[in-house]
């Protein structure tokens, strides 16, 4: 394998680690402390509703009610919390030594590359090894932000070449966006909201 190559392999690996790390993070932040969230702002609420009667309407109890669901949802994925957070230490220091390894590689000019592929190897094992493959729902659009916007991803940016609309965004929130954005379009439109469509 020519230096090139390597440099790339090491950063698709890197990208996998990276990302799979931060997924890990966000399944443990929102198990974490989503729940207390949720109760806080259900509590907040449920005291100001006392004085406003808009807030003991159908909608905000309606949304109470989904978001005490939520919680019910999240708390499974509560006895597990401190794997994801074991599984999420141990991905960063693999993300950091494959960083390292990344360097390494880049500064050789005329050297055998086998000991670093082999590092590699035993880097993309382990990686294997610690992660958990169950993450909760909405953990990798969380994770797109940990990745792309609060972490160091320039040496995997040099061989990857990230872009906002492909790699930055999750597809899947832009299509709810989109789904939100139209329906909102349409529900203003048939209401008459939107005097200037008439």
């Amino acid at each position: 394998m020519k230096k090139e190559a390597l440099l790339k392999s090491i950063a698709d690996v890197g990208y996998n680690i990276g990302f799979g790390g931060r997924k890990h993070w966000a399944t443990y932040d929102i198990v974490d402390k989503v729940p207390g969230l949720i109760g806080f702002a259900s509590m907040a609420i449920g005291i100001f509703a006392l004085i406003f009667d808009e807030l003991s309407a159908k909608v905000p109890s309606a949304t109470l009610l989904v978001l005490g669901v939520a919680s019910l949802y999240i708390s499974f994925y509560d006895h597990k919390k401190d794997q994801y957070e074991s599984a999420a230490r141990e991905l960063t220091k693999l993300y950091e030594s494959l960083r390292d390894l990344y360097r390494e590689v880049d500064e050789i000019t005329d050297e055998p590359l086998r000991a670093y592929q082999e590092r590699l190897d035993s880097i993309r094992t382990k990686y294997y090894e610690v992660s958990l493959s169950k993450q909760i729902l909405f953990s990798d659009w969380y994770a797109h932000y940990k990745f792309y916007w609060q972490y160091q991803i320039d040496w995997v940016d040099e061989q990857k070449h990230f872009r906002l609309f492909r790699d930055k965004l999750p597809l899947s929130l832009m299509f709810w966006v989109v789904v939100v954005a139209t329906a909102a379009v349409v529900y203003l439109y048939r209401t008459n909201a939107l005097p200037f469509m008439h």
